[in-house]
């Protein structure tokens, strides 16, 4: 089931004049090709991997082309979704600022925000700290369908992700990529700079 998240993330891709679909089979400047299939985003050197344990990418492109972000997006079975957004910082990093366009998209398609905090991931060499806030889009049976937003400075860059899950069935597959995904961005990004400010306090 594709919920509210998904649409939200395709509104804006649709106002930039992109879609997922499309962007799965163009070329886009922004990212390089390594010999291993991961794309490599060029102005932050962030990599995409075709893998991230159960979810296989499937599209690369220009986010909002105004802010100069860029995605990568990645799905698994039964319909779970996870986008990485990255987007270049000029000051300290303000997640809810940064995400209130998404998610006015997703109350506006019915979401319903259940909760906000910070969450400490798993990392090498040690533990991140992103702001997150998820909201339920469906309910069927014992499946409650979710979207979760995160999102972390590092150095000049914000990455943020979205994920698209049924709880409890996919609460797994959830915590894989979100750990996959910032253990790389505080890998990859520059150790002297540390990460601005991910623990914002949630308002």
């Amino acid at each position: 089931m594709r919920g509210a998240a998904g649409l939200a993330v395709a509104a804006i891709l649709a106002g930039a004049g992109l879609g997922r679909n499309a962007l799965a089979q163009s070329f886009t400047d922004d990212f390089a090709d390594r010999a291993d299939g991961a794309k490599v985003h060029s102005a932050s050197g962030f990599v995409c991997p075709l893998k991230i344990g159960g979810f296989e990418r499937d599209a690369v492109g220009q986010y909002q082309p105004e802010q100069n972000s860029v995605f990568c997006a990645y799905s698994a079975r039964d319909g779970v979704y996870g986008t990485v957004v990255l987007k270049p910082l000029s000051g300290p990093y303000d997640p809810p600022a940064s995400l209130d366009r998404e998610f006015a998209l997703q109350s506006g398609t019915g979401g319903r925000q259940i909760g906000e905090a910070t969450l400490k991931l798993p990392g090498r060499p040690d533990s991140v700290v992103v702001y997150s806030r998820s909201y339920e889009t469906a309910r069927l049976l014992d499946a409650h369908y979710r979207a979760l937003y995160t999102g972390a400075g590092f150095a000049n860059w914000a990455v943020e992700t979205t994920i698209e899950y049924a709880e409890p069935r996919d609460s797994d597959s959830k915590q894989e990529f979100l750990s996959a995904v910032y253990s790389a961005a505080k890998a990859g990004f520059p150790a002297a700079v540390a990460p601005l400010a991910a623990g914002t306090a949630p308002r």
